[in-house]
């Protein structure tokens, strides 16, 4: 086995159970790509067994803290099954779910998703990618599912020095498919949809939607960066009379007329514009138009905190359009999905916007991923999406 040696001083994280360790942490030591090492303190004692990556800044991300552990077949059928079976106990209103949720179910660099009877998993780490025939044995084994598409084309891949990989790992045929979530229903394709097809993160974050919307009888909607109208059909779904949803995307808005259809919903109370989302809020501004609740979901703008002063204008310039448009009352659902902006920073961001655009608000909620997508203590930067419910006075 292979030894990694740290640096004096450098083992406080992993002594905490925090299963990275960056490329100027390392004394000495290396391996090929993925292969498990021995990580120890500078004074030799053990710290961890883990999956070496040459390539990237995080040069070694932990499997186990345990000295006796072997990592084996076997590791990885036990971990996988204990994640899954961690998701029994999650109140999870949709055939929709993660079962895989990387660092945070003890397999950094592993994303996987069950929709229905396909799971789709993104391989994202040396590591995972080594054992990548082992672990999605493990998968189907502990689902007694037969498919799984592989959708490992995200950009944390090239970090790894890893080419993309896309296409049916075992099973095959249609890689169209309809999910139920709480009483609609939304469609997808996992060979071209974001992620591994959906967004499955905002479930309840789009049920809480429609909660406001039909108890306060929120009349207009305007859902932005709307992508397939996951929320557009939510506000429909409260009461909402007319839902104005943007994207820059035609093809997910194609999709997002058709989920009007698949649950039944009027479409002449809903507007869709293929443009771009600051461009029609300011359009908006000037023509004097306004909106009882406004969704602001915009992509990833700071994937590492190095990003986060160039995202920070972006959000606040979103955020400040969006509060000229709300009246008094008007509720602001506004999320940030970049891990390089915390959730202290991004209230402070929205506070400021408020500030520009002259309006205050009582925030009335703290929003963050479904419980599928778990942060643990131990493992902070789980928590990458960060949402506030805004209710302007």
């Amino acid at each position: 086995m292979k030894t990694i040696r740290l640096k004096e001083g450098k083992e406080r994280s992993l002594l905490r159970r925090h299963p990275w360790v960056f490329e100027s942490a390392v004394a000495k030591g290396g391996a090929d790509a993925g292969e498990t090492v021995r990580v120890e303190g500078h004074d030799g004692r053990f710290l961890c067994w883990a999956a070496f990556s040459p390539a990237s800044r995080i040069r070694v991300r932990a499997w186990s803290f345990d000295e006796a552990q072997r990592i084996d077949a076997a590791f990885f059928d036990t971990t996988v099954r204990r994640a899954i079976a961690a998701r029994t106990r999650f109140a999870i209103a949709s055939d929709g779910l993660r079962l895989v949720h990387g660092e945070s179910d003890g397999l950094p660099g592993l994303v996987v998703d069950r929709y229905g009877d396909t799971l789709v998993a993104q391989f994202l780490s040396a590591g995972v990618e080594r054992w990548k025939a082992v672990i999605t044995d493990a998968l189907l084994a502990a689902t007694g599912l037969t498919r799984l598409y592989e959708r490992s084309d995200a950009s944390a891949r090239q970090l790894e020095g890893l080419a993309p990989a896309t296409g049916w790992l075992r099973g095959e045929g249609s890689t169209e498919l309809t999910i139920a979530e709480h009483d609609w229903r939304l469609s997808l394709d996992v060979a071209t949809g974001h992620k591994t097809g959906f967004y499955l993160d905002q479930r309840d974050n789009r049920l809480r939607l429609r909660e406001v919307v039909q108890r306060l009888g929120l009349g207009s909607v305007l859902n932005c960066y709307c992508y397939t109208g996951g929320f557009t059909v939510a506000a429909l779904k409260g009461g909402a009379q007319a839902v104005t949803s943007i994207d820059s995307s035609g093809p997910a808005l194609a999709r997002a007329r058709a989920h009007l259809d698949l649950n039944g919903l009027d479409p002449a109370r809903a507007e869709f514009l293929d443009a771009d989302v600051n461009a029609s809020l300011r359009r908006f501004i000037e023509e004097g138009r306004r909106f009882d609740a406004i969704v602001l979901d915009p992509p990833k703008l700071a994937p590492t905190a190095a990003h986060a002063e160039r995202a920070a204008r972006a959000y606040k310039d979103i955020n400040r359009l969006a509060f000229k448009l709300l009246p008094p009352g008007g509720v602001l659902f506004t999320f940030s999905c970049s891990g390089g902006i915390s959730a202290d920073l991004f209230h402070k961001i929205v506070a400021s916007a408020a500030m520009d655009a002259g309006a205050d608000g009582f925030v009335t909620e703290r929003l963050g991923g479904a419980p599928d997508h778990p942060m643990t203590l131990l493992f902070p930067e789980g928590e990458y999406l960060k949402g506030l419910v805004v209710q302007t006075r």
